[in-house]
């Protein structure tokens, strides 16, 4: 046989099967990984086809990051003969060589080969820098198959809110967090881990919806001096939510609160958001004095303005966009802000409705 291909590994044992990894020079994956593969129908194929949207995205990260990004392994199947030859002194660690006219074909990391090929073109010094493979020795298709499923059916995503309270380089995620963390109601009931809150948690709001609230306040402007808004913002939104202060003050239950009001909906802090970003835009407007008047709406859940805004026929929180913009709508008119024509139009689509 001849063997071409001589990876330095380690031989590990899964389910009785051997396998092996090695740290392989990126500029070596376009010679063991064949495109082809993805045009194939897919029951003769081993993966899912590549989603070609994903592949600057992540290959921008990898450039974004030069000196930070980081990639876990990618698992592989040889079709082909190999042999591996452990090195003197040792039985788990040497040499895997494979024959010339083996198939490499990947189980799990498609996009991020792609992603990675895509970088080289920009900036080849990559290449030299190594990414781990785990190769499993071909069984035959359905095999492949089955290893791709395994790797694959069993991962969970992460959470938007652990995303977000771990992420170092997006701003509006640090500045979330800091502005969360130094005001004491919402630190202490905010959940940074997930992002759907049990009839029971201990939680009132997720990190995440605040994330998606702020970017709505910031929207097209400049984030770099946004942290003291959105400090002062919530700061006031605070003091101003007549059930949050009478949870603070132990005249309510959470429970109470959580079943008859609607005050700490994610609906509601995404609408609030919008509030957020008409005084962002005109910082002009003393926050205080408008937002006192956040103590004159009704949050109670029954009350018939939020039906067909916040509450929908069977009695359900809604949570679409256009919910968020109604449930605005009544804020802004509370609190003395105009609504812009966009909302107006709302506005008079839902009275039309509901007096059909």
């Amino acid at each position: 046989m001849d063997f071409v291909y001589k990876f330095p590994v380690v031989k590990g044992i899964q389910a009785e099967k051997e396998y092996y990894i090695a740290m392989v020079p990126l500029k070596m994956l376009s010679k063991l990984f064949p495109t082809d593969d993805e045009y194939v129908l897919p029951e003769y194929r081993a993966q899912r086809k590549i989603n070609e949207a994903r592949i600057p995205i992540i290959s921008r990260y990898i450039l974004d990051n030069r000196e930070s990004y980081v990639f876990s392994a990618l698992a592989a199947s040889i079709d082909g003969d190999f042999r591996f030859s452990s090195a003197s002194g040792t039985a788990d660690a040497g040499v895997l060589e494979v024959n010339m006219d083996s198939k490499f074909l990947i189980n799990d990391g498609q996009h991020r080969k792609a992603a990675i090929l895509e970088a080289l073109k920009e900036e080849p010094s990559l290449g030299d820098e190594t990414i781990p493979i785990v190769f499993f020795a071909d069984k035959g298709l359905a095999r492949s198959q089955q290893i791709f499923t395994d790797l694959n059916k069993n991962a969970v995503k992460t959470s938007n809110s652990i995303s977000e309270l771990y992420d170092s380089r997006d701003q509006m995620a640090v500045m979330t967090r800091d502005v969360i963390s130094r005001i004491e109601f919402l630190n202490a009931y905010t959940d940074k881990e997930k992002d759907i809150l049990g009839k029971f948690s201990s939680s009132l709001f997720t990190l995440n919806t605040f994330y998606t609230a702020n970017k709505t306040i910031v929207g097209r402007g400049s984030i770099d001096n946004a942290k003291e808004f959105l400090l002062d913002f919530w700061n006031c939104v605070c003091k101003h939510m007549p059930q949050w202060q009478e949870l603070e003050h132990k005249e309510i239950t959470k429970i109470d609160l959580r079943e008859n009001y609607i005050a700490t909906q994610s609906i509601v802090i995404h609408a609030l958001g919008r509030i957020g970003n008409y005084l962002f835009q005109h910082q002009e407007i003393d926050m205080e004095e408008c937002l006192t008047r956040l103590n004159h709406v009704n949050w109670h859940r029954g009350s018939q303005q939020w039906y067909l805004r916040a509450i929908n026929q069977n009695g359900r929180i809604i949570t679409s966009k256009k919910a968020a913009l109604l449930i605005a709508n009544v804020i802004k008119s509370a609190v003395g802000i105009p609504l812009s024509v966009d909302e107006v139009a709302a506005e008079k689509a839902l009275q039309k409705t509901i007096s059909e």
